[in-house]
């Protein structure tokens, strides 16, 4: 249920893409009546009004993350925090520059904030990132904890410059599926090897016979 629901936004920019660009005409409409006002020129044209209008839902579905856990009382991941920075920042200037530039550099710079969070905390404190985070549910040998560490390092540089390569070599319906099917996709399977890894080092508890 929480996958579903950190993935929601990303999900809902697919859908709403992909339902305008098959009704361009009606979305360019709709987004100059309804969303003109932030719009330089206050114009929606029918090849831009796709992608302006997901980036309008991406945006609402963001906030409506952050509301939600914050009217429930429960922490806001310090990533969902910037991802809202991001998406707000970047978003409103592809949404006001008639620009789709700018909302396909989001991945890359989020995935590039992650990956900087890892190596930071590593190098800089001393201190693992990735067992801070789950190191209550796992029992694994310090050098385990460094590889995985940098192993995710080195996943978010890849998947920002993946992110950059398919944005500029595609076009942008290409570029959304990649966002959806490509960018979730790898990182299941990333995280499936990781897991696959990890089984053979995970220390027994205390009282557990070892694993043969």
């Amino acid at each position: 249920m929480k996958l579903l629901f950190d993935f929601l936004p990303i999900i809902l920019f697919f859908g709403a893409f992909k339902y305008a660009e098959n009704h361009k005409d009606w979305a360019a409409a709709f987004a100059s009546e309804h969303f003109g006002f932030i719009v330089s020129g206050g114009v929606v044209g029918p090849n831009e009004a796709p992608v302006l209008l997901s980036t309008v839902v991406v945006i609402v579905a963001t906030l409506a993350q952050v509301a939600w856990l914050m009217a429930r009382g429960k922490k806001v991941d310090v990533m969902l925090w910037v991802s809202l920075v991001l998406v707000v920042v970047l978003g409103g200037a592809t949404i006001w520059f008639h620009n789709e530039t700018f909302i396909k550099w989001k991945p890359s710079v989020l995935y590039w904030v992650m990956g900087l969070a890892f190596w930071i905390s590593q190098a800089m404190f001393r201190k693992n990132l990735l067992r801070a985070l789950i190191g209550e549910q796992l029992t694994l040998p310090p050098g385990v904890w460094q590889r995985l560490n940098f192993a995710w390092i080195a996943f978010f540089a890849f998947m920002g410059l993946l992110n950059l390569y398919v944005a500029y070599s595609f076009s942008t319906d290409t570029w959304v599926n990649f966002k959806l099917f490509g960018g979730i996709g790898l990182m299941l399977l990333f995280t499936i090897g990781q897991g696959f890894y990890i089984s053979k080092h995970v220390e027994p508890e205390p009282g557990e016979a070892p694993r043969p």
